[in-house]
């Protein structure tokens, strides 16, 4: 990734902090992976703030639209990215382990180092598909004939040919 985005986190959170921009789909290294093309950009918020009880939370939205592969067709799906995450933040270990017992908030081991556009990233690699699909009337597979059809000759038909004479 060429650029790098380095926050305080907890005194971003605390101090009201936001950073807005745009990434490149290219830049983001280990996405490369999941993808079919790399053109692109994605448009990014980070907005630091504090929750209900005075907890330091990191507020990440992610919207664009990225090319995924199909893994039934292994032709190009477009999957439109509109990414919405809160993250609280721990100042240490033990604070870790306590907020994290709460499994509906999603909790991170804040730093003064921490790279926001890696954090991005992540949230990104997380909210993608396992097995991105077609819908099965636009799967080139099924256009094509690929998938059961009356008509055809089932390969298993001369195993039960051979069942038949034993």
């Amino acid at each position: 990734m060429p650029e790098q985005l380095i926050v305080d986190a907890i005194d971003f959170a605390r101090n009201d902090g936001v950073h807005h921009g745009k990434i490149s789909i290219a830049g983001l290294g280990r996405l490369q992976d999941y993808l079919l093309g790399n053109c692109g950009e994605l448009k990014y918020t980070v907005a630091g703030t504090l929750d209900k009880t005075a907890k330091p939370v990191l507020r990440i939205t992610v919207q664009g639209s990225i090319n995924l592969r199909c893994q039934r067709c292994l032709g190009e799906i477009k999957h439109v990215l509109d990414l919405r995450t809160d993250l609280l933040l721990a100042s240490n270990e033990s604070e870790l382990c306590r907020f994290d017992e709460d499994e509906s908030t999603d909790v991170i081991l804040a730093g003064s180092g921490m790279d926001v556009l890696a954090l991005i990233e992540d949230e990104i690699i997380l909210s993608l598909p396992i097995s991105p699909r077609h819908v099965e009337s636009e799967c080139a597979i099924i256009k094509a004939g690929g998938g059961d059809t009356a008509g055809e000759k089932s390969p298993f038909s001369a195993l039960a040919q051979l069942k038949k004479l034993h």
